[in-house]
């Protein structure tokens, strides 16, 4: 063991401290390589000193080198993450654009059916309102043609009725004029006289049919008076 001091007890000097300046050996071979040796311990120390500083730039480097890769890698990343939301962004847009235009389209296309719904319907509504005129336009010109007809039928029949009138009055001043120009003892003759000599007397006055009587013998009014109504139309048929 290596003491901090060395006392001398003699003399009490008591050596704490030694420096030494040189060791030389006193052989000069022993010197040389004791001087070999020394150098080639220096440089042993130096190139480790070196090879030591060396692999730690080269550490240093390796790790800033890595740190520097993983930051580009770390970089090329985010970079891909933000292109990949930019793409997301556009597709986005894109898909919000698609839509809004096919949703305008839609829009577009609903209103142009409702309006082509509207104007069809209305278009029928008119094409209805047309018919229905022309319907009422038709109905009232049949009612005016029957109304017309209807006229014209009654004004026929009123026209046949005064004719007929007029005609029997006409047969009936005849036959009153010729009672009249026959007078009552001419006719009291006829009644008198035979068949053969009354139809010689109604052929010379020129007439087809006559009904006399004494007033006391009934007669049927209604046979006689039709009988000798249909005669007189025979004899206007016949005169025509």
């Amino acid at each position: 063991k290596v003491k901090d001091s060395f006392r001398f007890n003699a003399n009490r000097l008591v050596i704490t401290n030694v420096d030494i300046q040189s060791v030389e050996p006193v052989d000069q071979r022993t010197r040389d390589s004791l001087q070999k040796s020394v150098q080639l311990a220096i440089e042993i120390t130096t190139n480790s000193q070196e090879a030591s500083a060396r692999h730690e730039a080269e550490r240093l480097e390796q790790g800033a080198r890595g740190r520097l890769e993983r930051q580009k890698i770390n970089d090329e990343a985010e970079a891909e993450k933000a292109r990949t939301e930019l793409l997301k962004l556009q597709a986005n847009s894109a898909a919000v654009e698609s839509t809004g235009q096919a949703k305008a389209e839609a829009q577009s296309r609903a209103e142009s059916s409702k309006i082509e719904g509207e104007a069809a319907v209305e278009q029928a509504k008119l094409k209805a309102e047309a018919n229905n005129i022309e319907a009422e336009a038709e109905l009232s010109r049949i009612n005016n043609a029957r109304q017309g007809e209807l006229t014209y039928v009654a004004a026929t029949n009123n026209l046949e009725i005064e004719r007929a009138k007029q005609m029997a009055a006409i047969e009936t001043s005849k036959f009153e004029n010729m009672v009249t120009t026959l007078g009552s003892e001419n006719i009291a003759r006829i009644a008198t006289s035979g068949h053969d000599n009354q139809l010689a007397m109604l052929k010379a006055l020129g007439l087809q049919s006559t009904l006399i009587t004494d007033g006391s013998t009934p007669l049927n009014l209604f046979n006689t008076a039709k009988g000798f109504i249909g005669q007189l139309e025979d004899g206007a048929g016949s005169s025509h």
